[in-house]
């Protein structure tokens, strides 16, 4: 599972703070080697860098944007002292700090120079984050300019929101023969000692079905942290050892992890429930959430433990991930919940979860055929996964002896 860490800070600077805290922490333990005078190592380069990134926060927060130009000048001329080979591999760095001078430029109104800086971040860096653009508010000079405006039409292809629209349609067929989505019993042993374990009855407390399902979707988000890097392979994937886990070490696991610890704990409790692989058309990063149906809005509802959020329409009504799905191809209104959020740590706007990741994990959607305690641990190999794809999608990449491969949304998200 890749990492899936949601783009929660201003341009998206917290996350790239992430990874080069992340770079250092690993290269700390290689020898120093010994380089030409004028070239820099990736570690001197990813230091400086880090500094950067503190610098031009705390500039931007001063509203010091004469003084956080400077610095983005700086840091991209420092990039061209590292190798060849080094500036081809993390180009995509060069690109986000020349994102971040064309902001200082912009929200100092010098409109032609932030025009021109944002032009060589796509065609020299390679820059095709549309989503990113689109959201970032130290823009708003320049997003009226006609040369802008070109410039954010030659990279549209790569916008998630356009490559949802532009996909093929489902199609209903006959599904017979087909695996069925199954359920444990909440009355099966395992399911039994997960409820008694984790004292189920208390955390969803005497409210209704939908207040219980929120419950226990906010309990798993706030007692078990979020760490898109660690799928945990040591342990076996249930709830209750995922708990001790994470109880043990104080280490985070990933979206999957979470996921399969909250459907097991819907499961003990009587609820049909499924963990999902929401995926891109290129396959890259993916995210795995929720689903669990209510017998009393007679649907699915989309749930997802690493950001306690779901989604509601403009009525306040709960919605399924078909519904989020067909709103954002449709552009009508979705609302994310307000207390979503990163680890308790940094909230979720729709812009940051769904227009910064989750939108372009909308493509296509995979889950195990049978949902229950323990489902990929021992038994992994017995496991079917069903995955739901657009008609004319290339099937290529998606097909092995595990997954069927559907275009039938009725199908797929039958209960």
């Amino acid at each position: 599972m890749k990492k899936c860490i949601i783009l929660s800070e201003k341009f998206g600077r917290g996350n790239f703070l992430r990874k080069v805290l992340f770079f250092l922490l690993l290269n700390s333990v290689y020898s120093t080697v010994l380089i030409a005078q004028d070239e820099i190592s990736l570690e001197d380069y990813f230091e400086k860098a880090t500094l950067f990134m503190s610098k031009y926060n705390e500039y931007w927060e001063k509203k010091d944007f004469q003084a956080s130009e400077k610095l983005s000048v700086e840091i991209l001329a420092f990039f061209h002292h590292l190798s060849e080979e080094d500036q081809e591999e993390y180009l995509w760095l060069q690109a986000e700090f020349c994102l971040m001078l064309v902001s200082s430029l912009s929200i100092q109104n010098k409109v032609d120079k932030a025009v021109e800086a944002f032009e060589k971040a796509i065609k020299t860096y390679g820059f095709t984050n549309y989503s990113k653009v689109k959201n970032n508010t130290g823009l708003e000079n320049i997003r009226t300019d006609e040369r802008f405006i070109a410039i954010m039409k030659s990279i549209e292809e790569y916008d998630s929101i356009y490559i949802l629209r532009q996909s093929g349609k489902y199609q209903n067929a006959d599904t017979t023969g087909l695996p069925r989505f199954t359920y444990e019993s909440a009355t099966s042993d395992n399911l039994k000692r997960v409820r008694e374990f984790f004292n189920l009855d208390s955390i969803a407390g005497q409210g209704d079905e939908i207040s219980k399902i929120k419950n226990m979707l906010k309990w798993v988000q706030t007692n078990i942290r979020h760490d898109g890097g660690n799928h945990a392979p040591q342990i076996a994937r249930n709830s209750i050892d995922i708990f001790n886990y994470h109880k043990s070490t104080s280490v985070g696991v990933n979206c999957r992890l979470l996921a399969i610890t909250l459907n097991e704990l819907y499961l003990a409790m009587g609820f049909k429930s499924r963990y999902v692989t929401c995926g891109p058309k290129d396959n890259s990063d993916v995210h795995v959430i929720n689903i669990v149906y209510s017998t009393t809005l007679n649907k699915w509802l989309w749930m997802d433990p690493s950001f306690n959020a779901y989604w509601k329409d403009e009525n306040g009504n709960l919605l399924s991930v078909e519904e989020v799905r067909m709103r954002v191809i449709e552009d009508r209104p979705i609302i994310l919940n307000v207390d979503a959020n990163w680890n308790n740590q940094n909230n979720q706007t729709k812009e940051s979860y769904l227009d910064g990741f989750m939108a372009k994990n909308l493509y296509w959607f995979s889950s195990p055929d049978y949902s229950r305690f323990n489902a990929e641990s021992h038994n992994f190999n017995d496991l079917t996964f069903i995955r739901l794809i657009p008609y004319g999608h290339d099937e290529s990449s998606t097909s092995n002896s595990r997954t069927v491969i559907t275009h039938d949304a009725l199908y797929f998200w039958e209960h």
